[in-house]
């Protein structure tokens, strides 16, 4: 049975998939660094009491839930890291970052207020807090083509060729 794969050590347009973790690593960092500040703490409240996923993270108060989500985030960022050198851990911080971003796009449809249906000429409008969530649509691809390229060829079929 073949291993685990990581990207760095790919060859032809694998390889380039090393810049994508890469810039994760980087977003993850800076959004853990958010979570230890008030202002973040404050501004993610709103997803966190209204999300079936995470709601009890308000057991640990506003800065509670913040700090784990902040240290979660600094532990994504390192298996993502590692994953460099580490296919499993590749693959590990890949399918974390896809829980992540999942629970996050979730907030689109759980959090009240931030999307507004109708059956008028604007079906679907959102204000600045949903516009903030839209992007992890993309984020979460992102993770999903880590993961899935993370995994062994006898796994994904797609990455043969």
């Amino acid at each position: 049975m073949q291993g685990f794969n990581v990207a760095e050590s790919g060859g032809g347009s694998y390889r380039p998939l090393a810049i994508l973790r890469w810039v994760m690593v980087i977003i993850f960092v800076s959004f853990g660094m958010q979570k230890f500040t008030l202002q973040s703490a404050q501004g993610i409240a709103q997803f966190i009491t209204n999300s079936p996923f995470i709601s009890w993270l308000s057991a640990f108060g506003l800065r509670g839930e913040a700090y784990f989500l902040g240290i979660a985030e600094f532990v994504i960022a390192a298996l993502l890291a590692a994953g460099a050198f580490s296919p499993i851990l590749s693959a590990l911080g890949s399918l974390m970052g896809i829980v992540t971003f999942a629970i996050t796009w979730s907030f689109f449809f759980t959090t009240p207020g931030v999307v507004t249906w109708s059956l008028s000429s604007d079906p679907m409008a959102w204000n600045l807090a949903g516009e903030f969530l839209f992007k992890d649509v993309v984020l979460l691809c992102v993770c999903t083509v880590l993961f899935l390229a993370s995994l062994p060829r006898s796994v994904v079929r797609l990455r043969t060729g």
